[in-house]
């Protein structure tokens, strides 16, 4: 799969060499301003990254006393990083696409891998429920078998009450 990225992250077409569409018409049908030829859209992607993060820290919005104007600067640099990210995403569905158009099976294979995964998730999940439900049902027989026992034992008061308080912790001395 690492010739039909190689477009977006070298200056190479992607695709074999008989593909007529190379990098130029995957990006150029991206929404945006042009492109210089040895920028990709990873490198805009970071570099409206890094320009987003510095308008938040720049001393000049620190210092500055206009909040609409700091806020003007901000909206549009995330407006930018929003638009390249959306154009990255644009990229990377297309050639999500080609491939499965070119490699049907890959794409079968893909499926069945994520279903296995999932099916895998939820086999431990329901394995997690179920020691939970076991520890939960000999609390409860537990709670029965001693409620069973008082009637088990003599009714004499003085035995009854001897039984009921040997269940019950001393209490911790204070020091």
């Amino acid at each position: 799969m690492a010739a039909p990225l190689g477009g977006m992250f070298s200056g190479q077409p992607p695709g074999h060499p008989g593909d007529s569409r190379g990098q130029a018409s995957l990006l150029q049908a991206a929404p945006g301003p042009p492109r210089t030829s040895n920028s990709t859209l990873v490198d805009e992607l970071e570099s409206s990254f890094e320009a987003c993060f510095a308008s938040l820290v720049s001393q000049d919005y620190v210092n500055g006393t206009d909040q609409e104007e700091i806020r003007t600067g901000v909206d549009q640099c995330i407006q930018k990083f929003l638009d390249i990210a959306r154009q990255t995403e644009c990229f990377f569905l297309q050639k999500r696409l080609q491939l499965s158009v070119q490699k049907p099976e890959q794409v079968i294979k893909e499926d069945v891998s994520e279903l296995r995964n999932e099916l895998q998730r939820k086999d431990a999940l329901v394995q997690k429920h179920l020691t939970k439900l076991r520890h939960w049902q000999q609390v409860l027989e537990d709670i029965n078998v001693q409620h069973k026992k008082p009637a088990e034992i003599p009714q004499g008061s003085l035995a009854y009450l001897e039984q009921a308080s040997a269940n019950i912790p001393a209490p911790m001395k204070q020091t």
